[in-house]
């Protein structure tokens, strides 16, 4: 099946930049621009938060008040990658970030608002996370 590789994490100082890579292989029937690619976001002892995401074939995107103004999400199609970029970063951003892939069918043929990539379990595929961690 469709696979996701996260990359790019590591240590930052309050203030600072990370920018994250989520690569996307292994496309059997669809492509890159079949995909809604999301974020999300977990620390130890809380739930997974939804972050953001992108739909690649137009770039439309979508993000949650905690990361916004903050947070960028862009795509290099070409590339089958995903990037967020994170600046002014947080001792709260401090998680272990995850990339995942929502196939563009049905209903969600588009998404409008953040709920529906903010939630995880409709989510498929998964990469195996990176870890963020900001120093106050």
């Amino acid at each position: 099946e469709v696979e996701l590789v996260e990359s790019g994490g590591g240590l930052a100082e309050a203030g600072g930049s990370l920018r994250l890579s989520c690569t996307v292989s292994r496309f059997s029937r669809f492509t890159f621009e079949d995909y809604h690619i999301a974020w999300f976001r977990q620390a130890p002892g809380k739930g997974r938060e939804g972050i953001g995401c992108i739909t690649s074939r137009d770039g439309t995107t979508h993000y949650a008040d905690s990361v916004k103004d903050r947070f960028t999400i862009s795509s290099d199609n070409a590339k089958n990658t995903v990037f967020l970029q994170m600046s002014s970063l947080k001792p709260e951003d401090t998680a272990k970030y995850y990339c995942a892939a929502l196939l563009r069918r049905g209903s969600l043929q588009t998404i409008t608002t953040l709920a529906p990539c903010a939630f995880a379990p409709i989510f498929e595929l998964w990469g195996r996370g990176t870890q963020v961690t900001v120093s106050s």
